[in-house]
Parts: C-alpha cells; structure tokens; sequence
C-alpha cells in the first residue's frame, strides 16, 4: 500500500496540468478539424471506423465494440432521411434506448470507447451519442471457487451489465440503488455501488462512496485491486472485505445491510462490512437445516484451530514438552523419530512447504494435470521422505491433516490466511515451546481486536458484544430466531438510537 500510495502522489504531481487541460476539450465545428482532433486522441488505431452518411454527416466507432445490426437497421437509414438536420433533430429521431447529445469530446470519446457511436454534424459543436453497446462476454456459469450442493448454480461474469441484471432478477425492489463511478486514468473501469436504501446504514455507504472518489490511480484491473485500496488496514493480512462471484450470497449480503460493489471486467463482487467470524460462514448453510449447519460452522472452526496449532505443538511438545506425550504413544514417537536427522521445527517446516509447493503447482497447471500432481505428488513425496529418514510417519500424517483443515475455509483468501499463519508460530513454537504459541495467540488476538471493517470491529458480535447478533455466527439457530439485519449494519438501530438522543435532547431542555 505505501507503493500504491506513492505512485497516487506522483500521478497528482506529474498529471496535474495536462489535468486540468485536458478536462474541457470543445468539440470542432468542422468536419475535418473533428475528425484530425479525434485522431490525435485515440492516435489513429485500427478499429476507429469513420464514416460519411453525407457531406453533412459523420459516425464513428469502435468495430467490435457495437451491435452491428441496430447501426444498419435503426441508425443509418434515419441518418440518411435527415441530411440537414441538427443534432438535437437526429436525437429525437433515432430509435435507439439510450441516446445523448455532448460538447466536451473527451467525455464522447469515452463513451465510444464502451461501445457508442459518435454522429457528428457540420457546423455543430455537439455530439449525437448513441448508445448500442454489444461485445463478447463470457456465459453465465458455475461458481469454481465458490460451490454448494443445495441452491443458485449461477455465477457473476466479468461483464457489469450482466451482473447488474442478475442481481436485480433476485432483488426487484425499488429501494435497491446503484451508482455508478468510472476509476482510474488509463483504464476508466466502470463500477457501480450497490445498496437497499432503507437497510443499509448510510454512515457505510457514504464511506465507501467518498474512498472510491478520492481514488486517484491509474488503472484497476479487477475487484481484488480494489478492495486493496479502499479497506481500513491494507498492512493486515486478513481480509476487510469479501470477494465472492455467488449472486445469491451477494444479495444476501445487500439484505442484511451490507453495501456491494460490482467492477466491470470482474466476475468477483465485494461485500462490506465483513467481520472475521463472517469468512467461515457458507452461503449453502442458509439452506441446510440448523442442526446441521451448526454442526458444520463448529467443524470448520475446529478445522481453522487444528490446521494453525496442531503443526506448532507437534514441534513445542518434542522440543521441550517431552513430559505431555502420553506413555503409550511415547515408544512409537521415539522410534519414528530415532532416524531422523533434523531437529523437529527443521523436519515440520520441510514438510510445509513441500505441501505449499505442490499446491501451488497444482493451481497453476491445467485442472486434470493439477489434480494428478497434487495426489501423486503428495502419495510420492511423503513415502520417500519417510523411506529416507528425513522424516517421521507422525508428522506426516499431522502435515496432511492441518492442510486439510485448512482447506475447509469456505472463502479462498481467508483459506491463504490460515495457511501462512502456521509458518511464525512453527518458529515461535521451535524456540519457546508452548510459551511461543501463547504468545503468538496472544499477539494474534490482539491484531484481530485493532482490525475493523468499514469503522465496524472486526470481531462482531463478540466484541464488542452484539447477544442478538450470535445466533448467527458460529453457530446457527433456527431462522425465526435470526436477526435479519444484523446490529453492524442495521440502519434502523442507528435511525433509532439517533431518535433516542434527539428525544431525550428535547426532555433535557424542557426540563
């Protein structure tokens, strides 16, 4: 983040004049002072189609970028009924949706950048943009990172409008509202800021608002960006926000009070505020029955317990805890160890990042070839290791589990978190024993109480303590017994408590 914030100071120095230059550009009368104006801004490429309807009359486009049927069917023969018109004339002729008139050309420029065509007039300083927008997006398919049994199969794709339309197919409300904002300098992303008015409380949505605003970079790529750029503590590795390319979890979450963004180019959405209990949660416990989603919420946080603990008190217990290894246990620990070479925080961290590695590997490589590196690999690797001495069964077998704990977190950044925590209290653990894990729990807790997520504390409902608010967190009750708008983003409790002060206000003064 200081590299981020270092490169928005340098922008602001360097771009503040061609700036302010470059923010009114008039658009020329002449047809031909247009067309070289407009070539000197998009520097002549390729796809820059320019056309001449008449000796009156110009479009532009971008090929590729607009529906090639509605310009030969609704735009070109109304052009060539109206030779002498004026730009407000043509306007109101053509049968297009969404039609514009413009006079500052860097503002059309980026609207035929997105998929408009630019109708230009002789002797008119105004623009005719008609909106037609049609390029290739990807077809609505299955979440990959992001599956569940029971419920929606359908996830967002990297194009806003779509997504946009799927988010509105499960909330038709007409308290749901959408802004829209354009980011970055070179790329213009277009995103939009998603929130039900009436739920969401306003003191989170004018927070996120006034962040995207006073964003000044030079592109943003994908939603991962982002979220990087606008979270309270970029520092932390625990994420503030959550990704998610679910549209039921996304619209659950716009439910319960949170306020989302959509980046267009990304198939991930952000949810916000998110609290760390929040991360372990799945979309698909909504729609198990309570018992078993309970039972499963306590599964994945033991899972998170086992798979950053149990790597570090293997190491802190044959290091310096030889007296809490239970007496049958002791014979067969002593002999899987008597051949191994290395100290046990050298043998548990060889093995770590052995995993790391072939998961890694796994990720990168073609699916069918990934899956086969990782369970070969693994099966190989480990009995090799065991045949020569370099380690123990036991810590092979605690290796496998604590990874696949890990892999039981149901959102994937959070899984990356879990991961990388192991490797400091492994070192704590291999020089202080079980005082370096209670002190690498302490300092753990302690980092998670300083974080929060939009000006929430990260660690709702426990701290500070929200009673309601756990009947949904590690746990599960039944649904009558479930808040639905949460305390962190309630704006009825805020409108409520500001009803109280007020009230109360007025009692004072007339007493």
């Amino acid at each position: 983040m200081f590299g981020m914030k270092k490169i928005r100071k340098i922008n602001k120095s360097n771009d503040s004049s061609a700036k302010t230059e470059a923010k009114h550009i008039k658009i020329p009368s002449s047809k031909v002072e247009f067309i070289e104006k407009l070539k000197e801004i998009t520097h002549s490429p390729a796809d820059l189609m320019i056309k001449e309807i008449s000796d009156t009359i110009t479009i532009i486009y971008v090929d590729f970028l607009i529906d090639v049927n509605t310009l030969n069917e609704q735009i070109l023969p109304t052009l060539e009924k109206t030779d002498c018109a004026t730009p407000r004339i043509i306007k109101e002729s053509l049968l297009v949706a969404e039609v514009d008139l413009g006079s500052e050309l860097n503002k059309c420029v980026l609207e035929m950048l997105i998929g408009a065509v630019l109708i230009h007039v002789e002797g008119n300083s105004e623009l005719v943009i008609a909106k037609i927008s049609a390029y290739q997006t990807r077809s609505l398919t299955t979440p990959e990172n992001e599956s569940q049994v029971i419920g929606s199969q359908i996830g967002f794709n990297e194009s806003l409008a779509t997504n946009i339309s799927l988010i509105r197919r499960y909330i038709t409300n007409p308290n749901l509202s959408n802004e829209k904002y354009v980011i970055g300098k070179e790329t213009n992303t277009s995103l939009s800021v998603l929130y039900i008015k009436g739920i969401a409380s306003e003191e989170y949505v004018n927070t996120v608002r006034q962040r995207i605003i006073d964003l000044d970079v030079s592109d943003i790529l994908d939603s991962a960006i982002l979220t990087e750029l606008i979270d309270d503590n970029s520092l932390t590795i625990f994420p503030q926000m959550l990704l998610t390319e679910r549209p039921d979890r996304f619209c659950d979450g716009l439910l319960s009070g949170k306020v989302g963004i959509v980046v267009n180019g990304s198939s991930m959405a952000i949810l916000c505020p998110y609290t760390f209990f929040e991360f372990f949660q799945s979309r698909e416990d909504q729609n198990l029955r309570w018992p078993i989603a309970t039972f499963l919420r306590l599964l994945r946080f033991s899972a998170i317990l086992i798979s950053i603990f149990f790597t570090p008190i293997y190491v802190a217990t044959l290091t310096f805890h030889y007296e809490v290894i239970p007496q049958p246990l002791l014979v067969p620990l002593s002999e899987s160890r008597a051949i191994v070479p290395f100290p046990p925080i050298i043998e548990a961290l060889f093995l770590e990042l052995i995993i790391e590695l072939l998961r890694e590997a796994g990720a990168r490589l073609p699916t069918k070839v990934g899956q086969t590196i990782g369970i070969v690999g693994g099966i190989v690797l480990g009995t090799a290791a065991v045949q020569a001495g370099i380690t123990s069964n036991i810590l092979i077998i605690i290796i496998a589990l604590c990874a696949l704990s890990a892999f039981t977190t149901p959102n994937y950044v959070m899984g990356n978190v879990i991961r990388i925590l192991r490797f400091p209290i492994i070192f704590l653990a291999g020089f202080w024993g079980f005082y370096g894990i209670m002190f690498a729990f302490c300092l753990l807790i302690i980092h998670l109480l300083r974080q929060s997520s939009l000006g929430a504390p990260y660690l709702q409902p426990f701290y500070p303590p929200r009673w309601k608010d756990m009947a949904d967190s590690v746990i599960r009750l039944p649904l009558p017994f479930i808040n639905r708008q949460p305390i962190l983003t309630s704006r009825k409790v805020n409108d409520k408590a500001s009803n109280n002060n007020s009230s109360n206000e007025e009692k004072m003064k007339q007493s």
